[in-house]
This record gives C-alpha cells, structure tokens and sequence, in this order.
C-alpha cells in the first residue's frame, strides 16, 4: 500500500518590498556577471582589494607609532636593508611602515572628496534638468564658470585660506571637481524626463520631488556611479599634489606628504630614490586601478560605449 502523495502547498505571492530585493538581487548578480568579463576591470578591483586591506589592517601590522618621530627605529636615510625594505626617512623612521600607514589617508580623503563631488554634482545636474528655465541657465552657467577654471588653482586658493587640515583637503578637491558630473547628470535627466512614464507620473499627481527621487535618480545613479570611480583616482592626485606642495596636514601621514618630506629632505639631489619612488608608485597604481574599475564599470552599465576589455 503507497502512501497518497499531497500536491505542494501554494506560495503565496510576494509582496512590493520582496519583489523590489529579488530584483536588486537579480540586477547585482547579472552587474557582476558582466563586471567579471572585463579582465582590466577585475585587475583594477584587485589592486584597490590590496590597498584596502592595507589601510584596514595598517593598526595592527604597522601601529600608529610608526609615525612618531621621538621613537623612530633606524638611523635618518637610510637605504634599504633587511631590517628596513624600503629603507628610512630623514628622521629615521620606517619607509614601508609609513607607505602603509599612508594608504589610510590617501585612500579616505579620495572617497570622502568623490563623494561629495558626486553629491554636489548630482543635485545640482538633477534640479537643473528638472526645473530648466532660469533656475537650469543660472545654474549650467556656473557649472561653466568653474569648467573653465583649473581645478588645481581653486582647491590650492582654498586649501590656503583655510586651515589645514583633512576636512580642508577634501572641502577643497570636492568642491572644484563637481561641474563635470553636473554636466553629465543634467544631459542624463534631460533624456529621463522625456520618456512617457514622467509624464503619466505627473498627470498622476507626482511632485517635483517625487519625479526626481523615485524616477529620475535611479535612472541616473549608474552614471554617478561611474562618475565617481573616475573621481576618486583624480581626487588622490589631487591630494597628492596639495600635500607636495605643503598645504596638506602635517599631523598626517600621506603618500604626497612624503613625497613633499623627500623633497625637503633634499632625496633628488642625493639621489635617494627609495624615498621618493614608493608612494609615487603607490600613488599611480592606485589611480590605476580606480581608473580600469571605471571604466569597466561605465562599460558594463553602457554597453553602447564599447570600451575595449
């Protein structure tokens, strides 16, 4: 005698919320899917995985006190040894320790920079090709004023006046690097509002507000996104350049803080490369490796740009 088997209980249908997750979900998964056939993009995705795993565990591999020139370990400048791979600064402290201590810096100014470049650069693209008329013409003007400035000359001009700190830094680069993003957001937005689902929304009774947040912005936020890979690297060249130029924060370690301490340590003319060339490698390989996540990640979202892999 076999048991009768029971037909399985019907599932219940999901609801908003639960359909809206397995979409996100299902989004992700198809985003990395074609994130991955891009070889230059997961190179760049591994760099910048070393370098953060640099910075998170710098506490306990280096310590803060790697910083501290009463307590330095060596004898100043000198050259790489086994006890000292990438040798001594001026005051006898560890070069490699430092580099790494640095990444924290470096690394949390470009994201905290990018972000509010991006913040600034999507409110301002949104609103303006949202409202248009004379808010969008004073707006994009501007938005020009500030393109056709040198970006390097503002954030110096601000980094001078103000005190220097780390707030500073990232006040200074924001706030000059967001006008291409507004370009690019505006144009996106634009092309958003005159699909016929806007529309519909409208005639519906949908506010401005409501337009711009549930319907313009996850329409325009791949592009911020890739935006913002893009300005990260700039924004730690950026860093860089200010803190070699010794308007960065002297209580801090960077890598253009040591660039800027090899330099007044006189390493170019004694020929003191292992002072100098570390935290600029450092520094290009991860503006590198930003740069090949962008552009992958623009590749991905816009096929259409058929960025070479």
């Amino acid at each position: 005698m076999t048991a009768e088997t029971t037909p399985p209980a019907a599932r219940a249908p999901a609801g908003p919320r639960q359909l809206a997750r397995q979409r996100r979900r299902a989004s992700l998964v198809r985003f990395w899917n074609r994130y991955r056939s891009h070889r230059a993009g997961l190179l760049g995705l591994a760099l910048l995985a070393l370098f953060a795993l640099a910075a998170l565990t710098a506490p306990l591999t280096v310590g803060p006190d790697v910083a501290s020139v009463t307590e330095a370990p060596g004898r100043p400048m000198e050259s790489p040894s086994g006890d000292f791979p990438l040798g001594t600064d001026r005051f006898g402290r560890d070069l490699l320790g430092l580099l790494i201590w640095g990444t924290r810096v470096s690394l949390l100014i470009g994201l905290l920079a990018a972000l509010l470049s991006v913040v600034i650069g999507a409110l301002v693209g949104i609103t303006a090709g949202h409202f248009r008329g004379v808010y969008d013409t004073v707006m994009m003007r501007v938005t020009d004023w500030f393109l056709v400035m040198p970006t390097l000359v503002l954030a110096i001009a601000l980094a001078t006046v103000m005190s220097r700190s780390l707030g500073t830094i990232v006040l200074a680069i924001g706030v000059t690097s967001w006008p291409t993003t507004a370009r690019l957001v505006r144009a996106q937005t634009l092309a958003v509002e005159s699909r016929p689902y806007i529309e519909r929304a409208k005639a519906l009774g949908g506010g401005h507000r409501h337009v711009m947040s549930r319907h313009v912005l996850p329409n325009v936020m791949p592009l911020v996104l890739a935006q913002a890979t893009l300005i990260i690297s700039s924004s730690i060249l950026a860093e860089a350049t200010l803190a070699f130029l010794g308007l960065g924060d002297p209580t801090v370690v960077s890598w253009g803080g040591l660039l800027q301490e090899a330099r007044e340590a006189g390493a170019v003319s004694s020929g003191d490369w292992w002072y100098l060339v570390p935290p600029g490698i450092a520094i290009a390989v991860v503006a590198l490796a930003f740069t090949l996540c962008g552009r992958a990640v623009e590749s991905v979202l816009n096929p259409r740009l058929g960025v070479a892999r």
